[in-house]
């Protein structure tokens, strides 16, 4: 209250009055944020004074985001000539290793290219013979060159044909090799190409499946990365290779230790960047699409520091005391930064020298409420 009277005072004087009585007036208001105390009273408190610190102080960046699996390991599994889904074990969640048997499919078309291409081999025994029989008669000359010409053209296309039927054949799972007549099926095995698990299962047993139709969706987990979401505003004080220590809501105790991998160059609408980080060490229970948080230690800065007892906050905003006399002290407006060890990083509103000064480092809340008792009083 007595501020405000001060404050209105000053106003009625600057109008009204000489320069005496302002700079009285000022003085008195200057006065405010002094503190003074009795050789009794400072014996029995715990009020110690010292220089301020200049240090290296950490910062802690909190930022938050998501587990993610990079693209090359996530895999969609489908049929490339379709047909219907006999069998499969899998659920979502299953574990599953590389190459080994996750569906089966049956449709005639299967049979259809077995044919094909044990036909077109029967077939070519007969025209390799031939294209060589008219290859030697045309070296000497008993047949034409057209005839000779009609043979080899036969010979190569028949090649061709067997080629590409095999390649389809490899493309549902069959080995050519391997095929004859005793053993052609009307199934073919789909295979997992990954260790991983199963993300989704899109198809149920009777169903038929196109050629576009994803069947499994499956995931291998041992790459994930951490996508964390950091506003534009504190993208400088990342870089490639720092350190990060995540953790999630439910288990907050346990910190994953994290390397930032890649720090993405476009800014979303909302002024956020993508920062994509490696786990240095997979765990089974990190899994894709869990939300984390993580911790950033960015760069140290030499600063100036107090101990946590020399600061004291009021009306929202924080001070420290300085000794302007023996027993004298001065309450003084600053910004606070980072904090660390006990420590807190200060910045002044003016641009006092605080090396020449003495500040209370320990007890500053004792001269915050002597203060406040003496306007009371007053």
């Amino acid at each position: 209250m007595k501020k405000y009277i001060i404050i209105a005072l000053v106003f009625v004087l600057l109008t009204s009055c000489g320069s005496k009585e302002v700079k009285a007036v000022i003085e008195e208001i200057a006065n405010e944020n002094l503190v003074e105390l009795t050789d009794a009273q400072l014996k029995n408190s715990e009020i110690k004074t010292g220089k301020v610190e200049q240090r290296n102080i950490s910062s802690i960046l909190k930022v938050n985001g998501k587990i993610e699996v990079p693209p090359q390991n996530m895999v969609s599994v489908s049929v490339p000539m379709g047909g219907y889904l006999k069998s499969t074990k899998l659920l979502e969640g299953m574990h599953i290793t590389k190459g080994e048997v996750i569906a089966t499919m049956e449709d005639q078309q299967y049979i259809q290219l077995q044919q094909d291409y044990l036909t077109a081999k029967a077939h070519f025994t007969s025209i390799e013979a031939e294209y060589n029989r008219q290859k030697e008669l045309n070296l000497s000359k008993a047949s034409s060159d057209k005839v000779f010409q009609a043979a080899q053209t036969d010979y190569l296309s028949q090649k061709i044909l067997i080629k590409s039927l095999s390649e389809k054949l490899k493309l549902i799972g069959i080995v050519p090799d391997n095929l004859n007549e005793n053993n052609i099926s009307k199934s073919i095995n789909i295979y997992s190409p990954i260790d991983g698990f199963v993300s989704q299962v899109k198809m149920n047993i009777g169903k038929y499946a196109m050629p576009s139709d994803v069947l499994f969706e499956l995931v291998n987990p041992a790459d994930i990365h951490l996508a964390l979401t950091v506003f534009e505003k504190d993208l400088y004080k990342l870089s490639v290779g720092q350190k990060i220590f995540a953790y999630n809501n439910m288990q907050p105790h346990i910190k994953y230790i994290c390397e930032v991998l890649l720090i993405s160059k476009d800014v979303s609408p909302e002024g956020a960047v993508l920062v994509h980080c490696h786990f240095e060490q997979y765990d089974k229970s990190l899994i894709p699409g869990m939300y984390m948080n993580a911790e950033v230690e960015v760069s140290t800065n030499n600063a100036f520091v107090i101990p946590n007892d020399g600061l004291v906050r009021f009306e929202g905003k924080q001070y420290v005391f300085t000794q302007v006399d023996k027993n004298k002290y001065q309450m003084q407006e600053v910004t606070t930064e980072n904090n660390e060890n006990g420590y807190t990083q200060i910045i002044f509103a003016d641009s006092t020298d605080v090396r020449n000064k003495s500040f209370v480092i320990k007890g500053a809340y004792t001269l915050l409420m002597k203060m406040k008792n003496t306007e009371e009083e007053e």
